[in-house]
């Protein structure tokens, strides 16, 4: 009877202490492409991801953290099952990663239903800035249409009149195109989208390009699809023609296999590797360490803030990851040392921050590397917050 009676005491007790009492680690689901020819991203971000938990002593709030990866293949449906797999079944508190917009699309009611965080350390389709935006969903990355926007804004910088538009045909290529038609102030003179992710062979559309007497070429091409599209470009003879602006064309990752095919080529992004805070300096020079003969790419360093703002959450509430309002309320400040230096979330928990020009440069020693060159735009927000109802 008194072991009986102690049982039960024990099992009342159980009950009556709070959830994050019995809370043993943090549970980080981070699904990305690890497989195909793209599996270099999610690699990248997979790296990032890792040298950042080993710079908090792989640990948030003083609880492990266990992180499981899953393959999305590239694919939504595939992406829409981890994810639910990573809810349901492993029950994790927050789901990262997704380089891709028709994933993240695919995947989000599943996350934020269950009132799951969910993460995007890149994809950042103008749905969710909008009308889909939701208290669950956060992005370290941006708006799909900002980096074009500001590019954009450098076409106008440099005396460009009319443009071709080359951009693949999903929810991100769109979302690019919309981008730059915003700020250019020139004349579209044609406008092309090709299938996706399939489409390796860009022979007809850069021979429209060449046909319509464009000034300039704007495209966005991210990993094997970038890669062969500025080979083609400049194989066409065409670099010395019709100038190419891009967006996330060339980075760490598609620089070794574009070489000097990507000198000269103008790119926006919010992040370069050679910006000059100290968090920023950390991060590149561990990664490197830890991988050696690899550079981090923007793919990596919002994978890296991803687990930044994973980590501010957690610390915020002392462990207590019951305390969902209070997360959000915390990862709201964007209150941690970003990679990119400061910036700020608006409504819609899409940063409002600035955006640079980059160029690919030869060091002395014949090195190629990614290099900033100037601040296009300063503290910019996109335009689909006013249709975001959060306040």
């Amino acid at each position: 009877m008194k072991q009986k009676t102690m049982l039960l005491a024990s099992a009342l007790l159980m009950a009556a202490m709070p959830a994050y009492a019995q809370q043993k680690s943090v549970k980080i689901g981070f699904v990305s492409t690890f497989s195909g020819p793209t599996a270099v991203i999610g690699n990248d971000m997979r790296n990032s991801f890792e040298v950042a938990l080993d710079h908090m002593g792989r640990k948030m709030g003083g609880l492990p953290v266990e992180v499981i990866y899953e393959d999305d293949g590239q694919k939504p449906d595939v992406g829409k099952q981890k994810v639910e797999k990573l809810v349901q079944s492993d029950k994790v508190d927050f789901i990262a990663g997704i380089i891709w917009s028709n994933v993240l699309l695919a995947s989000l009611k599943t996350a934020v239903d269950s009132k799951t965080f969910l993460i995007s350390a890149n994809a950042g389709p103008s749905q969710i800035a909008g009308e889909l935006c939701n208290p669950y969903f956060f992005t370290t990355s941006w708006q799909n249409d900002q980096t074009p926007q500001a590019m954009g804004i450098y076409m106008n910088q440099k005396g460009v009149k009319s443009a071709f538009l080359i951009n693949p045909n999903y929810a991100a290529g769109k979302d690019m195109a919309s981008g730059v038609k915003s700020t250019f102030k020139g004349k579209i003179v044609g406008e092309e989208y090709t299938v996706w992710p399939s489409q390796l062979d860009f022979s007809a559309e850069l021979s429209k390009a060449r046909a319509s007497g464009a000034d300039a070429i704007f495209a966005f091409y991210p990993g094997a699809a970038g890669v062969q599209f500025l080979n083609q470009y400049v194989q066409a003879g065409m670099k010395q023609q019709i100038p190419l602006y891009t967006a996330y064309m060339i980075d760490e990752l598609s620089l070794p296999l574009q070489k000097e095919n990507a000198l000269g080529i103008p790119g926006a992004q919010e992040w370069v590797n050679d910006l000059p805070n100290e968090q920023n300096k950390k991060f590149v020079a561990d990664y490197r360490a830890k991988y050696p003969g690899k550079r981090p790419s923007y793919y990596g360093a919002q994978a890296y803030d991803a687990a930044q703002l994973i980590n501010s959450a957690v610390v915020g509430v002392k462990g207590d990851l019951t305390k969902k309002d209070d997360m959000i309320a915390v990862m709201k400040k964007a209150d941690f040392k970003s990679v990119r230096g400061n910036f700020k979330y608006g409504n819609n928990h899409f940063p409002i921050q600035n955006f640079y020009l980059q160029e690919v440069v030869k060091g002395a020693d014949g090195e190629l590397s990614l290099k900033t060159m100037a601040t296009i735009v300063e503290n910019a927000q996109d335009n689909y917050h006013t249709k975001c109802p959060m306040k």
